[in-house]
């Protein structure tokens, strides 16, 4: 699962790419900043003292660049520079540069064949703190995107969604509208590389809301969708009178969930009025839609795991363990039904039975961090130390930057 990053522009016209690593920081005065992905500050402040640069802090007298940790999102960056710095780099006195950039350019990674962290649904809710319903919410209507699906599960980029994020944290923050547009202004004059991630996203200001527009919908950055009528050109007409609405039993036309999921909500009237349930958070009717469906359809793994999911929420974890079981033996390699199946399972105390969940999930999918990672943990609490310390391991390798990552160190002694 290798994916190629992209090598950020550089925010002056200093020519850098004809330098030789050897020379390239020769008597520059460096500053970091943020959360670096590949080594603490201490260990990175050695190597780039050995290309003979200068480490100094933001508040040094001169700078000549500044290194962006890896680990941070894109909308953070802002935040990580003094002003003084942010004035600089926009007149050009300043180079901004990212750290995987960095690194690459003085031949330390091959950027070709560098791994980027990706994350699943699991992994990405408890990185930016919100749940997992929120994370597919977000997924369901196109507000991010997967980089790639394996047997269903999704992975994501963080920076996409890091800065939907960030937006939502500067409106939680009492940020005023007109604040936020001149923090995006500002962002994208100061740091050009970020234009990427902010095309992705059209950012509405509505009074004291900012809103991320998705096609004719208006996402709040919760991930709570809005209907955004003064994008329609077409009004019904009063002749229409008030009409109930009216549901199609008729057989779904669109896949199913999640290869092209936003086209089977736009296109399945029952699956949209789940949805709109559970946006509402009335999962009860949410249920009772996703039984209708399975009425309507047959069985359907994408429709079980979704009942599974809604049941898990409402604290009903036996119904939620039979609807897992029910996704599985209608798509033997649905990893993630297989997944929640081994957590639903460890959850109700039947151990032995989730470490076998989580080990056929391996036998489909062995890179599935999440797995290595709950199965180890079953593992240790049954003392199979020995047993779970590769999967702790493997877990590292594939998310050293998870917000579990602590934890299984822990378990590994390296902490």
């Amino acid at each position: 699962m290798e994916v190629t990053d992209d090598l950020t522009p550089p925010a002056s016209s200093e020519a850098v790419d004809e330098e030789s690593p050897e020379t390239m920081l020769a008597g520059k005065r460096v500053a970091l900043a943020g959360r670096l992905g590949s080594m603490n500050h201490r260990h990175a402040a050695n190597v780039l003292r050995s290309f003979a640069a200068v480490v100094v802090d933001q508040d040094a007298p001169r700078i000549d660049w500044v290194v962006i940790g890896a680990n941070e999102s894109p909308l953070s960056q802002q935040e990580l520079l003094r002003p003084e710095v942010r004035d600089a780099a926009g007149r050009g006195e300043v180079r901004i540069i990212q750290e995987a950039d960095l690194w690459q350019r003085l031949g330390l990674v091959d950027n070709a064949k560098a791994p980027r962290q990706f994350y699943t649904p699991m992994m990405l809710a408890q990185l930016l703190n919100v749940s997992v319903a929120v994370i597919r919410r977000w997924h369901r209507r196109g507000l991010i995107k997967p980089v790639r699906t394996m047997h269903r599960l999704p992975y994501f980029d963080f920076s996409e969604v890091a800065t939907a994020r960030r937006l939502a944290q500067w409106i939680e923050s009492g940020a005023s509208p007109k604040s936020i547009e001149q923090r995006l202004v500002d962002l994208v004059e100061v740091l050009p590389d970020l234009q990427r991630p902010l095309d992705q996203l059209s950012i509405l200001v509505e009074g004291k809301h900012v809103l991320l527009r998705v096609g004719e919908g208006l996402i709040e950055p919760g991930g709570q969708l809005r209907f955004d009528f003064a994008s329609v050109d077409d009004v019904a007409s009063d002749d229409d009178g008030d009409q109930g609405l009216v549901f199609s039993f008729d057989a779904a036309k669109a896949e199913s969930f999640p290869g092209n999921f936003r086209q089977s909500v736009d296109e399945d009237e029952l699956l949209a009025a789940a949805f709109r349930a559970d946006d509402d958070d009335d999962l009860e009717t949410a249920i009772d839609f996703g039984h209708a469906i399975l009425a309507r359809d047959g069985p359907r793994a994408d429709i079980h795991f979704q009942i599974g999911e809604w049941l898990y929420r409402i604290n009903q974890p036996v119904a939620a363990r039979e609807r897992f079981y029910a996704a599985i033996e209608s798509e033997p390699e649905f990893v993630e039904a297989r997944a929640s199946l081994g957590i639903v399972l460890a959850e109700l105390g039947q151990t032995e039975l989730a470490v076998a969940a989580f080990r056929g999930v391996l036998e489909l999918h062995p890179d599935y961090p999440d797995v290595h990672y709950h199965l180890a943990g079953e593992l240790s609490n049954l003392d199979r130390d020995v047993e779970a310390r590769p999967h702790w391991q493997r877990f590292l390798e594939l998310a050293p930057r998870s917000p579990w990552a602590g934890e299984a160190r822990e378990h590994l002694g390296e902490d």
